[in-house]
Order: C-alpha cells, then sequence, then structure tokens
C-alpha cells in the first residue's frame, strides 16, 4: 500500500474542491501563523496573478481576519467561529477554520454559495483530519 504525504493529501483536498463545484476561482490552506500550506491551483512564482490567493501576504491576511473574528466572537459571547464570508463586488472569498489552519476560497460573483458553503466545510474538516487537529 502507497502511502500518501500530507501535502499531497492536502493539494488532493484543494483539487477535489474545485472539481466539485463549479466557479471557485483559487483556493488556499493556511497556517494560523499565517504560512501558506497549499494551494490550488499551485502558485506561479513567475506569474501571481494567476492565483491571487496563493500570496504569502493573502495567506497572512486571512489569519489575522480568523483571529480577529475570534476574538470578536468570544467578545461577544457567540461561541466559536464557523465561518468568515465576505463579499465584493467581482467575487467572494469565504474562510473556513479547519483545526489549527484554515481554508479560503475564493469564488467568482454568479457562483452560487449554497454548494461552496458545503463542500468548504467539508474540505475544511478533511485539512483538520489530515494534518490531525
Amino acid at each position: 500500500m502507497v502511502q500518501e504525504y500530507r501535502s499531497e493529501a492536502l493539494e488532493r483536498t484543494l483539487r477535489n474542491l474545485h472539481g466539485a463545484v463549479l466557479g471557485i476561482k483559487a483556493s488556499v490552506i493556511v497556517n494560523m501563523d499565517g504560512l501558506l500550506v497549499a494551494a490550488y491551483p499551485p502558485g506561479d512564482d513567475e506569474a501571481p496573478h494567476l492565483n491571487p490567493t496563493s500570496s504569502p501576504q493573502v495567506a497572512a491576511m486571512a489569519a489575522t481576519l480568523v483571529g480577529l473574528a475570534e476574538r470578536t466572537l468570544d467578545r461577544l459571547a457567540q461561541g466559536e467561529l464557523e465561518r468568515l464570508l465576505m463579499e465584493g463586488e467581482e467575487g467572494t472569498m469565504i474562510v473556513y477554520p479547519a483545526g489549527r489552519a484554515i481554508v479560503a476560497v475564493l469564488v467568482g460573483k454568479k457562483t452560487k454559495l449554497g454548494m461552496v458553503l458545503f463542500q468548504t466545510a467539508r474540505a475544511a474538516s478533511d485539512v483538520a483530519k489530515i494534518l490531525g487537529y
């Protein structure tokens, strides 16, 4: 039996997420320190504009947003963070906690969010299991 590395399993999880939902532009897995763990489509150092979410700055911002959201919910006694949803003129960014990691997904404006939310929640659960959280 061939054993799969965690990095391969994480990339497979993101690839499966893209296959399950049309309209996902990019997705990343980030640790809580803001370091990029995995991205799909894979980042290209020569052309970072192809996957805008794969940059280290976006990874750090996603971790910062989750940290702020968790502190805000705690201060307001609203329980644990389930997800962040940021809608812009051109699309939506959805961020799910995955144990001590984060799954962030960028979707187009016309993408139906119901299936994206469902599949991203499943992917976040898979990421947490892969990372042992």
